[in-house]
């Protein structure tokens, strides 16, 4: 019997691992994961965006707007781009490749630069045109940070949790 044939790309399935990290992020408007993976194709960690460890999702803000920023998720929310490199518990992430489906932000570009990522593997890029992108690019590439927009002929995978489905 020959081999399945319609089997998904290593690029499909870390993003599809980071798409099911965001799954556990609490954020009612914005829902990102990240997967961090070695040069040997090795998942190194994960994250998604949410409060630190002891700041509870039922104390802090989720809003995007308020009166005051500390009214807003803002200034508490880890991202998961920076939550997966404190959960690599050390790791050495040197030339490693960060899948996320939304562009990092300028604060997150500066943690993939110093943990030593050497790729950004992303989905959207739909605050192009905001300053703290703009920021970001430019850190990014000034790093030789190397920038992929995913690519996949796949438009969704599925997962089912089915038991007739395995």
């Amino acid at each position: 019997m020959p081999k399945r044939e319609n089997y998904i790309s290593w690029d499909e399935y870390f993003m599809g691992v980071s798409l099911l990290s965001s799954m556990r992020s609490k954020d009612p408007s914005t829902q990102v994961g990240a997967c961090i993976v070695s040069d040997d194709n090795k998942i190194m960690s994960v994250g998604y965006n949410g409060f630190p460890r002891g700041c509870s999702d039922d104390e802090f803000p989720w809003e995007r707007s308020g009166e005051h920023t500390n009214d807003t998720k803002y200034p508490f929310v880890c991202h998961a781009e920076l939550n997966a490199i404190l959960n690599a518990g050390g790791h050495n992430l040197s030339g490693s490749r960060i899948f996320v489906a939304l562009f990092p932000c300028n604060e997150c570009a500066k943690s993939i630069i110093q943990s030593g990522i050497k790729e950004v593997v992303y989905i959207s890029d739909k605050y192009a045109d905001s300053e703290g992108t703009r920021a970001s690019k430019r850190m990014l590439n000034a790093a030789g940070v190397k920038l992929t927009k995913f690519k996949s002929d796949n438009k969704e995978l599925k997962i089912s949790f089915n038991e007739e489905d395995i």
